[in-house]
């Protein structure tokens, strides 16, 4: 769905010495996977944009902590999902789980009975997946959309390997069977 530039294509280094244009062009990379990835724990559009705010300028500010350059995104999605995990802490999770997930615009023209079949395949998706429970639907996430190894969603959530390859066998189970309970 979205990619991810290769490790040694993003400009790191430069934002490491502080080179702003470096962080804008980061910051453009990463905004919208950041925002998918947050929006499926918190559910709550402006809330999303926050939390992608605040773990952009947390990034900023740790820069220098970081080891591998080349595994800037992983270390990036933990810095997120460690603010998604304060969040809960404060808040309830009934008021908002209500809160819809706002679409983004297409940027193309396209046929608009295939706009149609593409929306409403997405929403069935997204419908699906929110049946699935928070750990699952986000391995999920990382794991297909966000396209992340294990090993580095094992880091990002801060879970040893074997039981992310548990909740992924698990989550892409459960998510068969809700979809073929609902295509019937």
């Amino acid at each position: 769905m979205f990619e991810i530039a290769e490790p040694n294509l993003l400009p790191v280094a430069q934002a490491k010495a502080g080179d702003d244009g470096a962080w804008d062009m980061l910051l453009r990379h990463f905004r919208m996977p950041l925002y998918i990835y947050i929006f499926q724990w918190v559910r709550n559009e402006q809330t999303s944009f926050d939390l992608v705010q605040e773990t952009m300028l947390s990034a900023i500010r740790h820069i220098d902590g970081i080891q591998d350059e080349g595994k800037f995104g992983p270390w990036l999605f933990g810095i997120a999902h460690q603010k998604c995990i304060q969040y809960w802490r404060k808040q309830n999770r009934e008021d908002d789980a209500l809160q819809e997930f706002a679409e983004a615009p297409s940027d193309y023209e396209e046929d608009p009975r295939q706009t149609l079949i593409r929306r409403e395949k997405e929403a069935q998706f997204l419908r699906l997946l929110e049946d699935l429970p928070l750990s699952q639907r986000s391995v999920l996430v990382l794991y297909y959309i966000e396209e992340f190894s294990l090993e580095e969603i094992a880091s990002i959530t801060g879970t040893a390997l074997g039981t992310i390859k548990s909740r992924l066998y698990y989550a892409r189970k459960a998510f068969r069977d809700l979809w073929e309970k609902e295509s019937k």
